[in-house]
């Protein structure tokens, strides 16, 4: 009877450990307005680094778990603003509610796709543009594709610099040092 350490078993779990926190951290920073103070840009980056260093780590399936956790939290918080926030500003009758509401709009009428994309790049904002996009109805279908494009260059493109970076000679060397 050959008997596996629990060393062994942790080891074929951690990669699946890995993807799932990096899935979580990439949802709730981008779909929860609590996430707000997740480190998104750092995580992604130090995704790449271990994924270089650690062949059990696929980049391929990184990426995409990491883009997937981005693009489904921006969907949440563009749900949840749509569904709970409008009805909570509309239900308020602040003549300045009703004002930032409007401008709101306005801007995202005319400015939204690129804001949406461009708010990956700026922590703390990329946590709240989705559901304030929601808030002030900003077409479905333009949040849509502004979230995929902005989730795909942002999650990817960061994680794969951290990965390629893990290359050069003195990032690898004082990355072991870890």
């Amino acid at each position: 009877m050959v008997q596996a350490s629990f060393d062994s078993q942790l080891i074929e779990l951690a990669p699946f450990i890995f993807y799932l926190i990096a899935f979580v951290v990439m949802y709730v920073e981008n779909g929860i307005m609590l996430g707000f103070f997740l480190p998104g840009d750092s995580l992604l980056f130090s995704a790449g680094l271990v994924a270089a260093a650690n062949p059990s780590i696929d980049i391929s399936l990184l990426c995409v778990v990491v883009f997937l956790g981005a693009f489904i939290g921006d969907q949440t918080g563009y749900v949840i603003g749509r569904k709970y926030g409008r009805p909570y500003i509309d239900r308020k009758n602040s003549p300045k509610l009703q004002r930032m509401i409007i401008r709101a709009e306005k801007f995202y009428d005319r400015s939204g796709w690129w804001a949406v994309v461009a708010a990956r790049y700026f922590p703390w904002i990329r946590t709240f543009v989705p559901p304030l996009a929601g808030a002030a109805k900003m077409r479905y279908y333009s949040f849509l594709t502004a979230n995929a494009v902005g989730a795909l260059f942002w999650s990817v493109l960061i994680t794969l610099a951290g990965y390629y970076s893990a290359r050069i000679t003195w990032v690898k060397s004082s990355s072991y040092a870890l």
